[in-house]
């Protein structure tokens, strides 16, 4: 067992230099190479004839070396191999390019399974640079890795044949008995980790993935549970359940609606009762969450008890300051704000009134929880669009407090089976009412075809002294192609049908402070049109923009479409989306028809999920769970129910995970909690 955890570097061909390559991978010892999982294979079992390739794609054959050509070399250090070879009825030609070993590699007579595209047409075809492998090979599923300088795909797979025999020299232990294995009709663990690099068949590799899924995320819900205990069993900050709030609720210049009023009751409770409040606020856009978080943080302040409200960007913790002061400031409390920008001399006045208690509530970026910051008595953790924030980060504020109440506000609205699954270990409040006085937005979807006729739409709410943005799809804010087509259709729009307006442009290629100086100039009217890519999001509260307009519509995933419709719609005025695509298919059709018939987020969530599965609610980043290898939340929904189950059950019989049989599911849970920080995911 312990030649598991040996260093990598021990390994046969890799040694210090390369190690260090394989550290920066995350892997230390052959253990953690064993978890090292292929993020794809390279499917060699089931060729096509080659009368029956698709050309200009790529095609797995399975062909036999019939004749080699001498090699042609070309200008520039430019060698071409070319061979001929047949499946027995069909001929094509294989060409590699300045590969000497692999062209000797391939012997006249013998067969091969390649993949690769294959071109030309009927009667001449040629497989460019095929991925090559000998006919005879055991494995034709051959596993893809995650790589890194210095560390090829032959590297990796060396190592790993080296892994996999000493996994197969040092029984692993499998934590899960054999009835519970049968019960969820799951391969044994050891099989797993070989069936997932070395695969025999489909079938094999599926089994191995679906037992490491089961174990992965087995170790994220007992690490939610367990948390959610842990957090159960620790002193609060326990306030008096007879604080007045009609204060606050007179001062307010509307009246709450009655989803906001249920919200500040739950939150109030919690606050109350002996343990520290974990609870998520999740309302869709514009549904006022800020007003609900105004409530608590006044509740603690009477109280005696400092709360900080954390917000991703600089602008968005503005904007927070800003209401907040609205709300808070003519009852007697301090506000501050504490960003990046601000100057040394600025922010040391606010760490001062933080310790000595004079400042009762600080708004801010990630300049919060920075060392210099101490708070006297920090009582109430607010984090607004949580899943921007690494956990960690999270974790580094609440610390501040000792065990504070902790708040979680998100505007992204998600079917409660999933919230569940990302807020595990918290209690959740809805908000699906519109605060009085907003209209829901109107939306329409039009074809290309009618694009002048929704720039004259466009033309007619600016003409009234309105604002709008127009936003233009990137699939990847660092790709120049989408760089370029968003600066390039601003240019046009500017030189020509909106030639008499102020247009501005905002892109994810911007610095932070460039994007809030353009942000904050839209807000105060020195911009009529904004076109730009989806950073503009989240948050960005501008009550005088009442049109959007969304080009190629089908690009986008409908949540999404409704987290930028709602940018608009935030004052009095009637607002409008339009939504443009050239490319309308029936998904595209039946996704865009959700969109103009309703503007509930949490409809349109549903009908999300029902349509493209739960992925289009994750992104990389997993909304702040630490990092899962194998697992996909975006598939593996289903196995998850079985997940849960087992979860309570091993919970149930041993709260703690200290029984002998449950140990190594201790040492995974707080390894995969460990790698954000803390083993914490507050």
């Amino acid at each position: 067992m312990d030649a598991l955890f040996s260093p990598i570097s021990k390994l046969k061909g890799i040694g210090e230099k390369r190690g260090e390559a394989f550290r920066r991978l995350g892997i230390e010892t052959v253990y953690d190479l064993l978890y090292h999982f292929p993020r794809s294979y390279l499917d060699y079992t089931t060729p096509v004839p080659l009368a029956q390739v698709q050309l200009n794609a790529v095609n797995v054959v399975r062909v036999q070396i019939v004749k080699k050509f001498p090699p042609q070399y070309i200008h520039k250090g430019m060698t071409i191999y070319k061979a001929i070879a047949t499946d027995g009825v069909s001929d094509v030609v294989v060409v590699i390019y300045n590969n000497t070993y692999g062209f000797q590699a391939l012997k006249v007579g013998s067969w091969y399974r390649m993949s690769g595209k294959i071109q030309g047409n009927r009667l001449r075809r040629e497989l460019s640079t095929p991925q090559i492998q000998p006919d005879a090979r055991s494995n034709l599923l051959v596993p893809s890795y995650h790589l890194t300088s210095g560390i090829t795909a032959w590297n990796m797979t060396k190592a790993m044949e080296q892994a996999v025999k000493i996994l197969e020299d040092n029984q692993i232990r499998d934590w899960m008995s054999p009835e519970k294995r049968q019960a969820h009709q799951l391969i044994t663990l050891q099989e797993a980790l070989t069936q997932i690099h070395f695969p025999l068949d489909t079938v094999r590799m599926e089994q191995a993935r679906r037992r490491l899924v089961f174990d992965e995320l087995l170790e994220l819900q007992l690490g939610m549970l367990l948390q959610r205990a842990n957090n159960h069993n620790q002193s609060g900050y326990p306030m008096a359940l007879d604080t007045d709030l009609q204060p606050f609720y007179a001062a307010l210049p509307f009246t709450m609606t009655n989803g906001q009023q249920k919200a500040v009751e739950e939150i109030v409770k919690d606050m109350c009762g002996g343990t520290p409040m974990n609870r998520l606020l999740q309302g869709d856009v514009g549904s006022g969450k800020t007003a609900v978080a105004a409530a608590a943080c006044y509740y603690a302040i009477q109280n005696g008890i400092q709360c900080a409200l954390m917000a991703p960007t600089e602008i968005l913790a503005t904007q927070h300051y800003r209401t907040l002061c609205q709300f808070l400031a003519p009852l007697g409390v301090k506000i501050g704000l504490l960003t990046g920008s601000l100057r040394l001399k600025e922010k040391r006045v606010i760490y001062a009134d933080l310790v000595n208690g004079t400042m009762q509530l600080v708004v801010g970026t990630h300049a919060i929880f920075q060392k210099d910051v101490e708070f006297q008595k920090l009582g109430l953790v607010i984090t607004d669009e949580q899943h921007r924030f690494g956990v960690a980060q999270r974790a580094l504020l609440a610390d501040k407090g000792g065990c504070p109440h902790k708040l979680v506000m998100s505007a992204t609205p998600i079917p409660r089976t999933l919230a569940l699954m990302i807020y595990g270990d918290l209690d959740i409040s809805v908000l699906k009412e519109l605060p009085k006085g907003r209209q829901p937005i109107r939306t329409f979807a039009v074809t290309g075809k009618l694009r002048e006729r929704a720039y004259g739409f466009v033309t007619e709410q600016l003409n009234q002294n309105h604002q709008g943005y127009i936003v233009c799809p990137t699939i990847d804010d660092h790709e120049d192609s989408d760089l370029k087509a968003v600066t390039a259709y601003a240019e046009n729009v500017q030189n020509g049908v909106f030639r008499n307006y102020r247009v501005g442009l905002l892109h994810g290629r911007m610095k932070a402070a460039e994007k809030d100086t353009v942000m904050e100039s839209f807000r105060k009217h020195e911009i009529d049109l904004l076109v730009c890519t989806t950073v503009v999001e989240v948050g960005v509260d501008v009550p005088n923009a009442t049109i959007m307009l969304i080009e190629d519509a089908d690009r986008f995933g409908l949540s999404q479409m409704h987290q930028l419709r709602g940018r608009v719609g935030r004052g009095s005025a009637q607002s409008y989306c339009i939504l443009i695509t050239d490319h309308v298919t029936d998904e595209c059709r039946k996704r865009l028809q959700i969109m103009s018939r309703t503007s509930d987020g949490f409809q349109i969530a549903e009908a999300d999920l029902g349509l493209r599965g739960p992925g289009d609610f994750f992104g990389e980043r997993q909304h702040g769970l630490p990092p899962l290898k194998i697992a996909d939340l975006s598939h593996d929904m289903q196995l998850l129910q079985e997940v849960q189950e087992m979860a309570r059950q091993i919970l149930q019989e041993d709260p703690n995970l200290t029984a002998r049989e449950n140990s190594s599911l201790q040492v995974a849970v707080a390894r995969l909690f460990g790698q954000i920080g803390e083993n914490s995911i507050n």
